[in-house]
C-alpha cells in the first residue's frame, strides 16, 4: 500500500530513473571491459552486478578477461621501460638480483607480488568456480 503523501511528493516514481540510469551504467561499464579499460572500478562493478544476479559464468568470463587485460597492461608497461633503456641486458640483470635479493620473486624469478585488483579477483575467480561447480552437480 502506498501512503497517500507518496504520490504529491513524487516519491513513488523516483525509483525508475534510478533504475534506467543503472541499466546504462552497466551497458557503460560492458562497454569499458570490452574496450580493455585498465581502470578496475568499471570490472568492480560489473562483477557485483553479476553477483547479485547470480549470473555466475558471465562473472567468470568478465574476471578472466580483467585479468589477461591487466597482466597485458603489465607485461606491456615494463617492456616499454626496458625498450628506452640503452643496456637492457644490464637493466634486466640488475633488476632480476634486486627482486631476488628483496624476495620479490623466487629461484625461478616467478614474483610474489601480485598489483591489488589481481590478487582479489584471483580469489573470487576460486569462489565463482566453486559455485559453478555446485550449481552443475546439483
Amino acid at each position: 500500500m502506498v501512503p497517500a503523501n507518496a504520490l504529491s511528493t513524487g516519491a513513488v516514481f523516483a525509483m525508475t530513473p534510478l533504475m534506467a540510469q543503472l541499466t546504462e551504467n552497466i551497458a557503460f561499464y560492458e562497454q569499458q571491459a570490452k574496450s580493455g579499460s585498465i581502470d578496475p572500478f568499471y570490472y568492480d562493478r560489473l562483477m557485483v552486478y553479476y553477483r547479485k544476479h547470480k549470473e555466475y559464468k558471465k562473472e567468470l568470463i568478465l574476471i578472466n578477461k580483467a585479468l589477461k587485460t591487466f597482466a597485458d597492461h603489465f607485461k606491456k608497461q615494463t617492456d616499454e621501460i626496458l625498450a628506452v633503456a640503452k643496456s637492457k641486458a644490464a637493466i634486466k640483470r640488475l633488476s632480476e638480483k634486486i627482486n631476488r635479493s628483496a624476495g620479490l620473486v623466487d629461484k625461478k624469478g616467478n614474483p610474489h607480488y601480485m598489483p591489488e585488483p589481481m590478487v582479489r579477483w584471483i580469489k573470487r575467480k576460486k569462489t565463482v568456480q566453486e559455485k559453478i561447480s555446485r550449481s552443475k552437480s546439483l
